[in-house]
Protein backbone atom coordinates (compact mmCIF):
# COMPACT_ATOMS: atom_id res chain seq x y z
CA UNK A 1 0.00 0.00 0.00
CA UNK A 2 1.32 3.69 -0.93
CA UNK A 3 0.75 6.92 1.44
CA UNK A 4 0.32 10.23 0.29
CA UNK A 5 4.10 10.38 0.30
CA UNK A 6 5.20 7.41 -1.72
CA UNK A 7 5.70 4.00 -1.26
CA UNK A 8 6.71 2.94 2.53
CA UNK A 9 10.75 2.75 2.94
CA UNK A 10 11.88 -0.73 4.44
CA UNK A 11 13.98 -0.72 7.60
CA UNK A 12 16.36 -3.31 6.23
CA UNK A 13 19.77 -1.16 6.26
CA UNK A 14 21.06 -0.19 2.84
CA UNK A 15 24.57 -1.96 0.90
CA UNK A 16 25.53 1.76 0.35
CA UNK A 17 26.62 2.46 3.51
CA UNK A 18 30.66 2.75 3.26
CA UNK A 19 31.87 0.21 5.46
CA UNK A 20 35.20 2.89 6.72
CA UNK A 21 35.19 3.84 10.02
CA UNK A 22 34.76 7.51 10.04
CA UNK A 23 36.63 10.26 12.35
CA UNK A 24 34.18 10.71 15.70
CA UNK A 25 34.65 14.32 16.06
CA UNK A 26 31.44 16.35 15.62
CA UNK A 27 31.37 17.66 12.04
CA UNK A 28 34.35 15.39 10.34
CA UNK A 29 34.21 12.90 8.20
CA UNK A 30 37.44 11.99 7.47
CA UNK A 31 38.45 8.60 7.81
CA UNK A 32 39.57 7.15 11.09
CA UNK A 33 43.68 6.28 11.28
CA UNK A 34 43.75 6.41 14.83
CA UNK A 35 41.94 5.53 17.93
CA UNK A 36 41.84 6.73 21.76
CA UNK A 37 41.05 5.47 24.77
CA UNK A 38 40.96 6.73 27.92
CA UNK A 39 42.47 4.93 31.66
CA UNK A 40 40.62 7.28 34.08
CA UNK A 41 42.42 5.56 37.04
CA UNK A 42 45.70 6.90 35.56
CA UNK A 43 44.39 9.93 34.26
CA UNK A 44 46.01 9.04 31.16
CA UNK A 45 44.87 9.15 26.76
CA UNK A 46 46.32 6.54 25.26
CA UNK A 47 46.23 7.40 21.22
CA UNK A 48 47.05 4.36 18.84
CA UNK A 49 47.22 2.87 15.55
CA UNK A 50 43.17 2.05 14.53
CA UNK A 51 42.24 -0.55 16.49
CA UNK A 52 40.74 -4.00 14.44
CA UNK A 53 36.91 -2.88 15.48
CA UNK A 54 34.85 0.01 16.69
CA UNK A 55 34.57 -0.51 21.02
CA UNK A 56 31.71 1.60 22.23
CA UNK A 57 34.25 3.35 25.07
CA UNK A 58 36.70 4.08 22.34
CA UNK A 59 37.02 6.88 19.91
CA UNK A 60 38.42 7.16 16.49
CA UNK A 61 40.34 10.06 15.27
CA UNK A 62 41.42 11.10 11.92
CA UNK A 63 45.37 12.31 10.77
CA UNK A 64 44.30 15.89 11.55
CA UNK A 65 42.69 15.41 14.72
CA UNK A 66 44.88 12.93 16.12
CA UNK A 67 47.96 15.13 15.71
CA UNK A 68 46.01 18.02 17.05
CA UNK A 69 45.06 16.19 20.48
CA UNK A 70 45.57 17.66 23.72
CA UNK A 71 44.62 16.07 27.24
CA UNK A 72 42.84 17.77 30.11
CA UNK A 73 44.78 19.43 32.52
CA UNK A 74 47.01 16.98 34.86
CA UNK A 75 46.39 14.25 32.33
CA UNK A 76 49.15 12.48 30.19
CA UNK A 77 48.76 11.28 26.65
CA UNK A 78 50.53 8.55 25.10
CA UNK A 79 51.01 8.04 21.83
CA UNK A 80 51.88 4.32 20.86
CA UNK A 81 53.76 4.57 17.40
CA UNK A 82 52.39 2.32 14.36
CA UNK A 83 54.80 -0.26 13.71
CA UNK A 84 53.25 -0.45 10.40
CA UNK A 85 54.56 2.96 8.98
CA UNK A 86 57.85 3.06 8.03
CA UNK A 87 60.71 4.74 9.95
CA UNK A 88 61.65 7.80 8.68
CA UNK A 89 65.81 7.43 8.11
CA UNK A 90 68.11 8.88 9.78
CA UNK A 91 71.65 10.57 9.35
CA UNK A 92 73.75 7.80 10.25
CA UNK A 93 71.13 5.10 8.53
CA UNK A 94 71.74 7.60 4.77
CA UNK A 95 75.84 7.69 5.52
CA UNK A 96 76.00 3.71 6.28
CA UNK A 97 73.72 3.15 2.82
CA UNK A 98 76.23 5.52 0.83
CA UNK A 99 79.49 4.02 2.69
CA UNK A 100 77.61 0.49 1.67
CA UNK A 101 77.02 1.82 -2.00
CA UNK A 102 80.53 3.48 -2.21
CA UNK A 103 82.22 -0.13 -1.29
CA UNK A 104 80.06 -2.53 -3.51
CA UNK A 105 81.14 -0.11 -6.50
CA UNK A 106 84.98 -0.46 -5.88
CA UNK A 107 86.61 -3.20 -7.95
CA UNK A 108 87.41 -6.45 -6.05
CA UNK A 109 91.45 -6.05 -6.37
CA UNK A 110 91.18 -2.35 -4.72
CA UNK A 111 88.43 -4.06 -2.34
CA UNK A 112 91.35 -6.70 -1.76
CA UNK A 113 94.30 -4.26 -1.36
CA UNK A 114 91.91 -2.04 1.45
CA UNK A 115 91.76 -5.35 3.48
CA UNK A 116 95.30 -6.15 3.63
CA UNK A 117 95.67 -8.96 1.63
CA UNK A 118 93.89 -11.26 -0.73
CA UNK A 119 90.31 -11.92 0.41
CA UNK A 120 89.71 -15.47 2.18
CA UNK A 121 87.27 -17.72 0.59
CA UNK A 122 84.11 -18.38 2.05
CA UNK A 123 83.44 -22.46 1.85
CA UNK A 124 79.77 -21.65 1.47
CA UNK A 125 80.31 -19.09 -1.32
CA UNK A 126 79.49 -20.75 -4.97
CA UNK A 127 79.83 -18.06 -7.00
CA UNK A 128 80.23 -13.63 -7.30
CA UNK A 129 79.07 -11.35 -9.54
CA UNK A 130 79.91 -8.27 -8.19
CA UNK A 131 78.55 -7.65 -4.54
CA UNK A 132 76.36 -9.67 -4.76
CA UNK A 133 77.05 -13.98 -3.60
CA UNK A 134 75.49 -17.26 -4.35
CA UNK A 135 75.74 -19.27 -1.43
CA UNK A 136 75.70 -23.06 -1.32
CA UNK A 137 72.38 -24.63 0.42
CA UNK A 138 73.59 -25.53 4.30
CA UNK A 139 72.34 -29.20 3.67
CA UNK A 140 74.55 -30.37 0.96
Amino acid sequence: MESRRGPLKSAVPSNIVSPVRRCSRTACGRPAVATLTYVYADSTAVLGPLATYAEPHCYDLCAEHSERLTAPRGWEVVRLLDGSAPARPSGDDLEALANAVREAARPQERAAEAGGGPRRADPMEVARRGHLRVLRSPDN
